[in-house]
């Protein structure tokens, strides 16, 4: 404050009152903004969060393929974005993991469907269709798109997952047809869990994984008591 007195003292009396005064306001106003700061009380809200520690959470994308959008089940058969070249080149190089990864589902057993694709002749109390199915794309148990391996060849190992479904040729809940009337009786969808191998291009250091699916098992008929 003295500094700028004496640099206004040059210009006469009038300037110099009129220095001190503007000078002393400007102070007042410095001091009353750091008394508010310093005596204001802190909000008895404010809540400080816990400390951070660890490695930040990884978040993976999940894509819905665009054959979804051409079917109603939770599986695709077709794909004409199915990465094929990818996979290949990813068996290629995980190619002695993958075989111990999943050995089990290279393994030819007498209960295998792999090679099965016709029907032997069945009666059932419910109409159903029974097929063998090879998807490419799949929604898991936890409700995400997943790439499923299939009809992918790598050093002369082709790899193929089918899976057999059975779903209800009628609405779930109406009368078993075959089933006499005088029992209640209801067809109900029976559902199965499969395995299957499938490819996740977000995993930098190994890209595939083995998942379960939800997948239609059977058309069953509950029968209820008997009535007249």
């Amino acid at each position: 404050m003295m500094i700028i007195y004496k640099a206004n003292a040059l210009q006469g009396k009038g300037n110099s009152t009129y220095s001190i005064a503007y000078t002393s306001f400007y102070c007042m106003q410095i001091f009353a903004t750091l008394a508010i700061g310093v005596f204001s009380s802190p909000d008895p809200n404010y809540k400080p969060g816990p400390p951070q520690y660890g490695a930040p959470p990884r978040y993976e994308y999940v894509e819905i393929p665009h054959c979804a959008k051409n079917t109603t089940k939770s599986w695709c058969l077709e794909d004409s974005e199915y990465p094929r070249h990818e996979v290949q080149q990813a068996l290629d190089e995980h190619y002695q993991a993958v075989l111990a990864f999943c050995k089990d589902k290279l393994a030819s057993t007498e209960n295998s469907v792999d090679g099965l694709d016709k029907l032997n002749d069945e009666i059932y109390l419910c109409p159903s269709s029974t097929g063998y199915i090879r998807p490419l794309r799949a929604i898991n148990i936890d409700g995400k798109w997943r790439t499923i391996i299939n009809n992918v060849e790598s050093y002369g190992i082709k790899y193929t997952q089918t899976a057999r479904i059975e779903e209800c040729d009628v609405v779930v809940g109406t009368t078993c047809p075959l089933v006499d009337s005088c029992y209640n009786s209801k067809c109900i969808q029976k559902n199965i869990f499969h395995r299957f191998l499938v490819f996740n291009p977000y995993d930098e250091n190994f890209p595939f994984a083995i998942e379960k699916f939800k997948l239609p098992g059977s058309c069953g008929c509950v029968v209820g008591a008997f009535h007249l």
